[in-house]
């Protein structure tokens, strides 16, 4: 099944409890995914021209390919400002918590105009990440991927940087969404991987992820750019800044993320 396909299937709440095959990543399932599943049930609650300015999600543990419960509350529903509270549960556990800050615009007087885009190599110059299974996880088949900045997982670099990039191997002429931009974002390896020399399991602790409004008029299916910056490493754990632009340099989304690493 597509992604798109997916998303509208969770939008009509049809099959929206059940993980798809295809999706893992180790013994849980994608981040992105999951990630995107809940965002759409928190999105629900929320005035459709209120936009998602802020999402944060904790990965209190894996969410495997069972049936899961998706439950959203709104904390606070404002003139502008909309606060949601989200939880993906397996088994009577919260798995997946996430908090949602969605705000209607207003006139301001402050406009801080965004740093550009990197300069990467097209996509047909650029290294592809290949599929090797036991080493990279199957929801990469997904998608596709060009490096055009770092090295490869488990290749020993002393470069902090990765990026390059992605879009989705099945993508359809459908407008992109946040739903896609979540997956189009974690679908990317931890940008700490490369440092190591030998594969090590790794996982998202938390994330957080901002978005710029509005959306481009593109699709998943269109090539996106994102570079990330190793910040910190230390003690098993590293902190990992990164940003995603379309393909003609717009900024769509800041994240940052905390990662655990078991090496």
């Amino acid at each position: 099944m597509t992604f798109d396909q997916l998303l509208a299937k969770w939008r009509e709440g049809q099959g929206v409890n059940e993980i798809p095959a295809g999706w893992t990543q180790g013994r849980a399932t994608f981040g992105g995914l999951v990630a995107a599943m809940l965002y759409e049930k928190m999105a629900a609650h929320v005035a459709a021209d209120a936009s998602l300015r802020s999402l944060t999600i904790s990965f209190v543990g894996p969410v495997g390919a069972e049936a899961v419960d998706i439950s959203s509350t709104t904390l606070r529903a404002g003139r502008s400002v909309t606060q949601v509270e989200g939880h993906i549960r397996q088994g009577g556990s919260v798995l997946l918590a996430g908090l949602a800050s969605f705000g209607k615009g207003r006139n301001s007087s402050i406009r801080v105009e965004t740093a550009p885009a990197p300069e990467f190599k097209g996509p047909e110059e650029s290294e592809a990440l290949p599929y090797i299974p036991g080493v990279v996880p199957e929801f990469t088949q997904k998608f596709d991927y060009r490096i055009a900045r770092g090295q490869l997982p488990f290749s020993g670099s002393r470069d902090n940087h990765l990026g390059g990039w992605v879009r989705f191997k099945d993508g359809s002429d459908q407008p992109v969404t946040i739903g896609h931009l979540l997956a189009l974002i974690d679908a990317w390896p931890p940008a700490i991987l490369p440092m190591l020399k030998a594969p090590a399991p790794a996982s998202s602790l938390t994330w957080t992820v901002e978005f710029i409004e509005p959306l481009p008029d593109l699709t998943g299916a269109h090539w996106w750019q994102y570079l990330a910056d190793v910040e910190q490493a230390a003690d098993g754990y590293g902190v990992i800044q990164a940003r995603l632009w379309d393909a003609e340099g717009r900024l769509v989304a800041f994240t940052r993320q905390t990662v655990t690493v078991f090496d």
